[in-house]
């Protein structure tokens, strides 16, 4: 197998996810599965854990399932998919928990141009209480808006 194929379908995961990310986040998290978002908005709640990590479980269940498809039924795309998979959630989690919302208190002083974006973008998606109305709804590309001084 093409190490070159190999990265592209790694690559192409990584991009597939932040699509992914956003539409579940608009229709689905906003949508059917609201009752397990909310929280997320609306802490109603005193300790870290939130409903909406079930999201975050599911994704992971996911990319264990191509590292299986790899591991066991010998099918190639399955490790880079996987990988693909992992790597935004290692992104996700580091952006949106721990520099967005501060879950742990680490990367409190990124202040560059991108870090205020994503800051401002995301704070104007919470502005939103409810599930109606929402905007925002990516994690790492998001209008070119929230970039401007």
């Amino acid at each position: 197998m093409s190490i070159l194929l190999w990265i592209a379908v790694f690559l192409g995961t990584f991009i597939f996810m932040e699509g992914m990310a956003w539409f579940t986040h608009k229709y689905i998290m906003h949508g059917v599965l609201w009752s397990l978002h909310k929280d997320h908005h609306h802490k109603d709640h005193s300790h870290w854990w939130e409903r909406n990590d079930l999201f975050f479980i599911f994704y992971a269940l996911v990319s264990i399932g191509f590292f299986l498809l790899w591991r066991y039924e010998d099918v190639w795309f399955g490790l880079p998919v996987g990988l693909g998979i992992l790597a935004y959630g290692i992104t996700y989690f580091t952006v949106h928990d721990i520099f967005i919302h501060q879950r742990f208190k680490i990367f409190r002083n990124a202040n560059n141009r991108f870090a205020k974006g994503i800051r401002r973008a995301h704070k104007m998606h919470h502005k939103h209480l409810g599930k109606e109305d929402g905007e925002c709804f990516g994690m790492l590309w998001v209008p070119f808006k929230y970039f401007k001084k």
